[in-house]
């Protein structure tokens, strides 16, 4: 049985770089009880994830980049290691993992192949995340990467196995990249 939701009130707080909006709104249950919740959703946009691996060599590009939040949050010097990615803005999920795999990595993928669509922070982030793995080979390396504008992104071709040790050794903590990595290593 659908849950009838009752919005009371949707206060934009701020639009400077996504939208974060306060929302109270009433729940109807499925017993007929209704509450209330107050909560902040911050609406990012949805975005889009690719692992690049290379099965000859068994190794896969990974960026490190600095992340504020993460460093707001204890990450002493707020770099983090992860998968290619970026938001969709107008984009299909397809058509912005191609842009931004050239942009961050320097690698023009060939064959995508899509997994699965995924939201990362339900509790109070609208974003859906899409996520692709694409075979890589170093004839499709066009540039250096690193990123565009302001970014400065490290492009890191590591040892698949390696890759697999810095998730279970705590070095790679985004979310994005240890879903990728071990969907890779359950797929064989």
């Amino acid at each position: 049985m659908p849950l009838n939701i009752n919005v009371i009130k949707d206060k934009i707080l701020s639009e400077n770089w996504f939208v974060l909006r306060n929302m109270t709104y009433e729940l109807t249950r499925g017993d007929g009880s209704v509450v209330r919740h107050k909560r902040e959703v911050y609406d990012r946009g949805n975005g889009a994830t690719v692992l690049l691996y290379n099965r000859r060599k068994q190794s896969v590009v990974l960026v490190r980049q600095f992340r504020v939040a993460t460093w707001v949050n204890g990450n002493e010097d707020g770099m983090l290691i992860e998968t290619c990615a970026g938001l969709l803005d107008n984009d299909e999920p397809e058509a912005c993992i191609r842009k931004e795999a050239i942009e961050e990595t320097g690698y023009e993928v060939g064959e995508v192949r899509k997994l699965f669509e995924l939201y990362m922070s339900p509790g109070g982030v609208t974003e859906l995340i899409h996520f692709f793995i694409a075979e890589y080979s170093d004839a499709q390396r066009k540039n250096g990467g690193g990123g565009v504008d302001d970014e400065e992104i490290e492009v890191l071709e590591l040892p698949f196995s390696q890759a697999l040790a810095m998730v279970a050794g705590g070095e790679i903590r985004d979310g994005k990249a240890v879903i990728l990595l071990q969907y890779l290593h359950a797929s064989g």
